[in-house]
């Protein structure tokens, strides 16, 4: 893991105050790029978006989809919870927590819209920093990687659908020309580009080309995550000021779906008996979050200064320390799995 992956909470924190110092020192500065905008989607945000997202695309392999067949059970569990558990149970902590527990600390329209933010991190499997934390855990790299390149094609089809569905539920009205032109514009497009990048770069197959290129994007990536967190905190210093706490109440919610979706992913890959290489990234994948794709659909759908794009920047916040204490406890525990 580098510098930049290993204090990612730090580097967050450090945009996160410069962000709030300078939504409050110059304000009109936020206000003008928050005007920046066409079809409910801010150009500022999307270039830094769009910076982040594109060479972590790059670095998908869809040739080697043909090497699950074989050993079919890590890439099902995979699926199963990334789709059909893990967006629910974030949508019901969300519930619990905004419409019952904290109900009486945060104003109903401010509590649906933190749901949102939650709901969205939920719908967003990992794509990116999980190939950090299967190294980290010793894991089947070439599984990895067709695990994370199967979920991007699923979120194609089902973040759009799955999204309206529970925001549907959570009374949000869905702007679906909104909601799919995110999805067009953050997963698609980025998808197919990366995918023509990585076949002109590595047409050679020795893959030479394609690292150099993706270490030369690196930078850019990180100064697109790091721009967009002080952007937002930007956007939202004036109410971020007024209610510190708001952090620390989105932040309870997250750390127990994450802990709790691990701990179910866990459970089962060892009940169906895969190796610890296949397990551990597996559980990884559906921990944590493609909370790049989170941000730009809360801001596009909800706006900038929503509570919403609050909480999917909170999500960046808590995640790299959680992830890395589920790094641990996963390399205390191989032998609890088959081996191959």
């Amino acid at each position: 893991m580098g510098l930049f992956e290993r204090y990612l909470s730090v580097w967050v924190g450090v945009a996160i105050i410069l962000g709030i110092l300078a939504g409050s020192i110059v304000p009109d500065l936020f206000a003008l790029v928050a005007g920046l905008e066409y079809a409910h989607v801010n150009l500022v945000i999307a270039v830094l978006i769009w910076l982040m997202i594109y060479p972590m695309m790059v670095q998908i392999d869809f040739s080697s989809i043909k090497e699950v067949s074989g050993q079919p059970k890590g890439l099902v569990l995979t699926l199963v919870v990334n789709w059909l558990i893990k967006p629910f149970t974030m949508a019901l902590l969300g519930w619990l927590f905004f419409k019952g527990l904290f109900a009486g600390w945060v104003d109903p329209e401010t509590a649906t819209e933190y749901i949102a933010g939650m709901i969205l991190l939920g719908v967003a499997p990992c794509t990116a920093m999980v190939f950090v934390w299967s190294q980290l855990t010793k894991g089947d790299a070439n599984y990895t990687l067709v695990q994370v390149s199967i979920n991007d094609i699923v979120m194609i089809f089902a973040f759009a659908p799955i999204a309206g569905l529970l925001l549907g539920v959570s009374d949000i009205t869905v702007p679906w020309n909104t909601l799919l032109l995110s999805v067009v514009l953050y997963v698609l497009i980025p998808l197919v580009a990366g995918a023509i990048t990585r076949s002109k770069l590595d047409k050679s197959n020795d893959h030479s080309k394609l690292n150099a290129s993706l270490a030369a994007m690196k930078p850019w990536s990180i100064i697109g995550l790091l721009s967009t967190v002080v952007l937002l905190f930007g956007f939202q210093s004036q109410t971020i000021l007024a209610q510190p706490e708001a952090i620390v109440l989105i932040a309870i919610p997250l750390l127990i779906q994450t802990y709790g979706i691990f701990a179910i992913t866990y459970y089962l890959a060892k009940r169906v008996k895969l190796p610890h290489n296949v397990a551990a990234p597996a559980s990884m994948i559906g921990s944590s979050n493609f909370f790049e794709l989170a941000v730009a659909v809360a801001i596009s759908l909800f706006g900038l200064h929503s509570g919403a794009a609050l909480a999917t920047v909170v999500g960046v916040l808590v995640e790299v320390p959680v992830m890395l204490s589920l790094v641990w406890f996963a390399n205390k525990t191989p032998h609890w799995f088959a081996s191959r």
